[in-house]
């Protein structure tokens, strides 16, 4: 059997510009063959499952050659695997993509392509530079400004200038000089505007703006490195004008995300809306537990409430119900408490309202607010985690409640960018992390090394999260209220300038 490969263009930063079809390849896909510029975020859009195969490429070192790459989608497909071969940018463009599609036809594997945004219009556009204007230009022109090693670069600089257009060179970091001398000879005026973007669409975006003349000594004095692209023309003039990603207020910071999978996706997004580069590491992993028996032991006890400590007790009990043939009908009567409103949404995304959620989200004040309604009578379920509080089971047995706890999942310290964390604290350039537990906090320490995160920002959901981030001697900051939005402001707030 051969299934199709599906040629998939990334675009030149996060996944806010992978189009809708690369995205649903990725999450179909048992095999992602992947390039070495392709953003992390986009990565973690990969189902747990599949197989995933670096094959990057960087200036001057091929650590797979292109003989193999080709060979090796050729044997995923013809294993039967749904295989992505993602590429930065779009795939067509400079990106060996013909060659790859060629190879395939050759082999008698089917293929398609998704193509992706070039970083040749992206990076551009997220520094202020429209790269047609029609009161400066009415055509743009993308050339590869690559050479070989010691060899001279093979480009037409007089039919460029004739054109008049934006002129777009990518991977031509090494070879601006010869560029810039290039165009001069060719007639190109020297004080023609110039920009050379680093990071393109990235929160770590820097731009030199100058003119063909000075250009070169301006990216030296301000030591941009690659990946980075150059443009030539007079549209660059109009980068302070219509700049609207560096002015956002965390334009420049890298802030690291630390909360499990799949529940940190607002607060990613919401800080990359505010231009920061986000690291979307996560320190703990949400493990439920197979043995539901605790659950169904409970269920043989009458119970007045149902007391459910994250959104991630929600999920599990529903699913932990399932495994004991059973579904959210065995609480029918129960009265639900929820600790905070992200706990509340998620309960009625099964249709379900919270009779209780406290002011305050935390674990202390939820058994002050249950305490006060249950009025020493009756009996609580509490469906959480393992490692839960002990403060909430013992404030409401000291006010003559019964209580039952059901642990449902395990919270397990685990990071898969260690390394990235690590480098992000060890060259200075991790503005700070959030933090939504204190199991958060403990797993990065772990991972970074106590030593290390002394004086770091530490944004914080609640004061147990922040008290902590200060035993670690962090620099703790806690959010107004127990939410995102509150998190995300916090962010906004600590950060900005």
């Amino acid at each position: 059997m051969t299934e199709t490969v599906t040629l998939v263009g990334a675009g030149p930063g996060d996944a806010a510009l992978l189009t809708l079809g690369g995205l649903a390849a990725l999450k179909n896909a048992d095999a992602v063959v992947y390039d070495r510029l392709v953003d992390e975020s986009i990565l973690d859009l990969v189902s747990e499952g599949a197989a995933r195969i670096c094959v990057g490429k960087e200036q001057g070192h091929h650590p797979v050659p292109q003989d193999e790459i080709n060979a090796i989608l050729v044997r995923l497909a013809r294993e039967g695997k749904r295989t992505v071969r993602l590429k930065g940018g779009d795939g067509f463009l400079f990106g060996r993509g013909g060659e790859e599609c060629e190879y395939l036809r050759a082999h008698g594997v089917p293929f398609r392509v998704l193509p992706g945004v070039t970083s040749a219009l992206a990076a551009p556009a997220f520094a202020g530079i429209p790269v047609t204007h029609r009161d400066f230009c009415s055509s743009v022109h993308i050339v590869t400004a690559h050479a070989r090693a010691g060899k001279p670069l093979s480009i037409d600089f007089e039919a460029l200038v004739r054109t008049k257009g934006t002129l777009v060179f990518l991977m031509g970091l090494a070879s601006l000089e010869q560029v810039m001398h290039g165009l001069s000879d060719a007639g190109m005026p020297g004080d023609t505007p110039a920009a050379v973007i680093e990071n393109g669409a990235r929160g770590t975006q820097r731009k030199v703006i100058a003119t063909v003349r000075d250009i070169a000594q301006e990216v030296r004095r301000r030591e941009i490195k690659s990946p980075a692209l150059i443009v030539v023309g007079r549209v660059c003039a109009l980068s302070d004008t219509l700049d609207w990603w560096t002015p956002l207020p965390l334009h420049g910071k890298t802030v690291a995300v630390t909360r499990p999978q799949g529940r940190g996706n607002a607060l990613v997004s919401g800080l990359r809306a505010l231009g920061a580069e986000v690291i979307a590491a996560p320190c703990i992993e949400i493990r439920e537990r197979e043995d539901a028996s605790a659950l169904a032991r409970a269920l043989e006890t009458e119970h007045t409430w149902a007391v459910f400590t994250s959104p991630a007790s929600v999920r599990a009990a529903v699913h932990a119900l399932f495994r004991l043939e059973r579904d959210l009908r065995a609480l029918y009567g129960l009265k639900f408490a929820c600790i905070g409103s992200g706990t509340a949404a998620a309960l009625a995304e099964y249709g379900l309202s919270a009779d209780l959620v406290p002011e305050t989200y935390d674990s202390a004040h939820l058994a002050d607010a249950l305490c006060r309604e249950m009025q020493g009578r009756g009996a609580a379920v509490l469906l959480r985690a393992a490692e839960g509080s002990a403060v909430l089971p013992e404030k409401l047995k000291e006010s003559g409640v019964s209580v039952t706890d059901v642990p449902l999942y395990d919270t397990v310290r685990r990071c898969r960018k260690a390394d990235r964390l690590r480098q992000a604290v060890a060259d200075g350039t991790l503005a700070g992390a959030t933090f939504t537990s204190a199991s958060t906090v403990h797993s990065f320490a772990e991972v970074v090394g106590r030593e290390n995160v002394r004086g770091l920002n530490a944004l914080c959901i609640g004061r147990v999260t922040a008290e902590a981030a200060a035993a670690y001697e962090m620099k703790p900051y806690t959010a107004q209220e127990a939410t995102e939005t509150a998190l995300l402001a916090l962010c906004k707030t600590v950060l900005e300038g």
